[in-house]
């Protein structure tokens, strides 16, 4: 645990609430709440005694408040935490610090609620969620367990074969000459007993969804949120779904020509195939398959959203997408397969190859969103240029503003003030302004609180 000196409570307090730090004037049911919604994602810090505005209260401490209050969280929790409590005297008041640790072995309930951290809020966690967290706790991918009522004649031999082929052309795992199918399958431990796992039947089964209802894909052209003007299901196994899916893609999607010197011209898409098939491929992969939610594409006219069941691991934060960062599937078994077939070129890679085929081919970065019980990606057309934004009389701090909701998708008013160094006041006024311009928008609470800012879709568009 770090060391909390009056500096260092000091420099908390000015930094404001956010994803790993809460105020609270006492000591309830609502710190549990947040101890165990740190608990269950990234860890956290709780003060005790200091008002949202992060005005300093104060508590009252006697001979055993710290020790009441470990036995309360004690009590509350199961598994029990035992965080770090410690009373730090700051400007003539005392503040009770609580530092929790992130809980990997699985999730930690409040009275037999489930919390987790969302920005600057606590939300219960879908029973989707914590079903997912005690079978990774378990250390057991969800796809590794057999089907009890699924049997080989349920996997179709032809995709086999067609999957072991691929595998022998990428050469990232040595097959013996004289080896069948069945033992092949042993080996990866897609089968188990004669019995399919839950991976080999989305990977290689006849009909997935007689044991997956909700493994397919819903892809179509949108005008809007409700205007559908192209719709399609595609079904099938995880590559079928692949497969079909760049097949509508490259029927869908504008193409331009360009003229190089060379003998054959270049092709510009609307939107870079190969980040497009990483990012399906990640869809498929790394979905909840225990969620009803399929995964669904909609492509918009000046922007793309692939959408999946299955929020981000607790220990991964979408910024974090944008850098190395650890692989942590899921679905063991069918990102391992699709690794050793060459759908996925490592494990950990994918948005960053994202980000990558994005960038050179001149397109604004992605956005990652992982929200209560999904995931979201979206691709955006248009190209933000400082110059255009310049015209609208934006100051520089206005215009690093913009930069930073554009590298981390969103901004809060405290973050604004940090990386401008101003007043509250002055955040808010020039945040609005923003605002007025329809450059961002606001979402989450109304009161200001938990109030996060976006770049308004399509309202950049360059000079």
């Amino acid at each position: 645990m770090t060391e909390i000196t009056a500096k260092k409570l000091a420099d908390l307090i000015a930094a404001g609430e956010s994803e790993k730090l809460e105020f609270k004037e006492s000591f309830g049911d609502e710190a549990l709440e947040t101890i165990g919604a740190f608990a269950n994602a990234h860890g956290g810090t709780l003060l005790v005694g200091v008002k949202d505005s992060g005005d300093i209260y104060g508590v009252q401490i006697g001979k055993k408040t710290l020790e009441d209050i470990a036995n309360k969280i004690q009590e509350a929790t199961d598994p029990r935490l035992q965080p770090s409590i410690l009373a730090v005297n700051f400007e003539k008041e005392l503040v009770i610090v609580i530092q929790i640790s992130s809980v990997m072995r699985g999730p930690v309930s409040v009275r037999g609620r489930y919390f987790r951290r969302t920005g600057r809020t606590n939300q219960r966690m879908s029973h989707e969620e914590i079903m997912q967290r005690m079978v990774t706790s378990t250390g057991i991918s969800w796809d590794a367990v057999v089907e009890p009522a699924a049997a080989l004649v349920d996997l179709n031999s032809t995709k086999i074969a067609a999957f072991i082929e691929s595998i022998k052309k990428k050469g990232r795992l040595a097959i013996p000459a004289q080896v069948t199918a069945q033992e092949i399958l042993r080996k990866l431990e897609l089968i188990k007993n004669e019995t399919p796992t839950r991976a080999a039947l989305l990977l290689f089964g006849n009909n997935p969804e007689a044991y997956f209802s909700s493994a397919f894909l819903k892809i179509g052209r949108f005008r809007s949120p409700t205007h559908i003007v192209d719709d399609r299901e595609i079904h099938g196994t995880l590559i079928d779904q692949l497969n079909g899916a760049m097949s509508w893609f490259r029927e869908r999607l504008e193409t331009e020509f360009i003229i190089t010197g060379k003998p054959e011209r270049d092709v510009r898409w609307e939107y870079p195939l190969e980040a497009i098939r990483e990012a399906v491929t990640n869809a498929l992969c790394h979905r909840d398959y225990t969620s009803l939610a399929h995964t669904q594409i909609r492509l918009y006219d000046d922007y793309l959203e692939i959408r999946n069941a299955g929020g981000l691991p607790s220990a991964l934060t979408p910024e974090a997408l944008f850098h190395e960062h650890d692989s942590m599937p899921r679905n063991r078994k069918i990102a391992e397969s699709f690794f050793y077939a060459g759908l996925i070129e490592r494990w950990g890679s994918g948005t960053l190859r994202i980000v990558e085929e994005l960038q050179s081919a001149g397109f604004p970065p992605p956005q990652f969103i992982s929200e209560s019980g999904h995931f979201r990606l979206n691709f955006y057309k248009q190209v933000f240029i400082d110059e255009y934004l310049k015209k609208l009389e934006l100051s520089e701090r206005q215009l690093k503003a913009i930069s930073y909701v554009k590298e981390y998708g969103k901004i809060t008013n405290t973050e604004y003030q940090t990386i401008a160094n101003i007043s509250k006041r002055t955040a808010t006024r020039e945040l609005n302004e923003l605002k007025n311009k329809e450059i961002l928008i606001s979402e989450g609470s109304t009161t200001g609180r938990g109030t996060f800012y976006r770049l308004k879709k399509g309202a950049i568009k360059g000079p």
